[in-house]
């Protein structure tokens, strides 16, 4: 696959922006939970750029492989806690939208381990993973995830 266009070339100015926004909304809460949040989204939307990248930034901060690879089977996996099981439920509830809208269930166990604080930055990270899932689908991106950390420690100076 190649990529359609470089974003980060076409939209300079607005990309700058948006890894900013990235960058802050991935350091709002723990990088474990984070991580596992990006992942479970891009598994969701099919997207392996972002697969690839997010799931050697894992095993970087210290993620297990049994971790990552039972992210698709979160819900019978016996591995996860009950605040990243409601984490992971709440980023299906919301990565799957168009599914319907019965995330009743997702929102009382997001309420019950997150503070109201914590649910709001949670929920812009799904947003962000998602954005980046629609970037990187939508314009067939690539990106090395070397590369990818050169870019955000440029962005964050």
């Amino acid at each position: 696959m190649s990529a359609r266009l470089d974003i980060f070339s076409a939209a300079p100015a607005l990309m700058k922006k948006w890894m900013g926004v990235s960058m802050d909304a991935a350091a709002s809460l723990e990088p474990s939970l984070i991580e596992l949040v990006k992942i479970r989204a891009s598994e969701i939307n099919g997207c392996a750029n972002c697969l690839n990248m997010h799931t050697v930034e894992a095993r970087a901060k210290g993620e297990s492989e049994q971790r990552i690879y039972l992210l698709s089977a979160w819900r019978e996996a016996p591995c996860y806690s009950d605040r990243e099981r409601a984490a992971l439920g709440w980023t299906d509830a919301l990565t799957r939208l168009s599914e319907g809208h019965s995330h009743d269930r997702a929102y009382e166990a997001l309420n019950a381990h997150f503070t109201e604080d914590e649910q709001v930055k949670l929920t812009l990270m799904i947003n962000v993973i998602n954005g980046w899932n629609r970037l990187a689908v939508g314009f067939g991106l690539w990106v090395d995830p070397a590369a990818a950390k050169a870019a955000q420690t440029e962005v964050a100076a």
